[in-house]
């Protein structure tokens, strides 16, 4: 992601609330047949007793042979957890602000995976069906059938990603004066064709006090930041 400072997102929680509340992600790996790309759900999971209590832990699988494309195991990929994100018209920016941009909150997260056991591959995959399914009125579970669930189970592979570092952006118009953020927000709210609520329940969580010296302007080359 381009270097924008004043938008970095250093806070672990937040990055792990990111992951939380979006759990579709991009697994990035660089393999010595190219750049590969895959998309699958990742929970946290709760550091283990040798880990870093900050640790950003994840667990998620790959359907074969996704793993032998990846080379899961053998180098470090990147993870990229993309949050609420949208276009943000000038028309919401007084008159003399006519550059739009695109506000978003997305997390780049890297590690090595550790491929893991049959067993540990299907308890992960019931907690992966579990957490979606709460939210259902008649919850169905893995253990209905466990073995057919685990025979299912075979054709993925589960993985545990350390984080071993991460880069995250909040990106939600920081840079402009308070009244501006109020209007874009209402703007994100609204039926318009850019409407986003939930981006506008991201820009409410950071929303500037009003204390600083917000002067509405964009970055110092004249152009939004990315």
């Amino acid at each position: 992601m381009r270097h924008t400072p004043h938008f970095l997102m250093t806070d672990v929680d937040e990055v792990r609330r990111l992951v939380r509340e979006n759990p579709w992600a991009t697994i990035v790996s660089h393999t010595d047949a190219g750049i590969v790309a895959s998309h699958y759900p990742f929970l946290l999971e709760t550091p283990g007793p040798d880990d870093d209590p900050d640790a950003v832990v994840l667990v998620s699988h790959v359907g074969r042979p996704d793993e032998r494309a990846h080379e899961l195991g053998q180098h470090q990929v990147l993870v990229i957890v993309q949050g609420p994100h949208g276009y943000v018209s000038p028309g919401w920016y007084p008159p003399d602000q006519f550059v739009p941009t695109w506000n978003h909150v997305t997390a780049h997260c890297w590690g090595t995976p550790e491929i893991l056991s049959d067993d540990e591959n299907l308890r992960v995959l019931g907690e992966l069906v579990d957490h979606f399914e709460q939210a259902m009125p008649s919850p169905v579970s893995l253990d209905v059938d466990i073995d057919t669930a685990a025979r299912v189970a075979k054709g993925t592979v589960g993985i545990r990603l350390r984080v071993t570092r991460f880069d995250a952006r909040a990106k939600l118009s920081q840079n402009k004066a308070p009244e501006v953020i109020d209007t874009i927000i209402a703007g994100l709210r609204g039926d318009g064709p850019y409407a986003s609520p939930a981006l506008a329940a991201e820009m409410e969580r950071v929303r500037p006090d009003g204390s600083d010296d917000h002067d509405g302007r964009d970055d110092q080359d004249g152009q939004e930041a990315r």
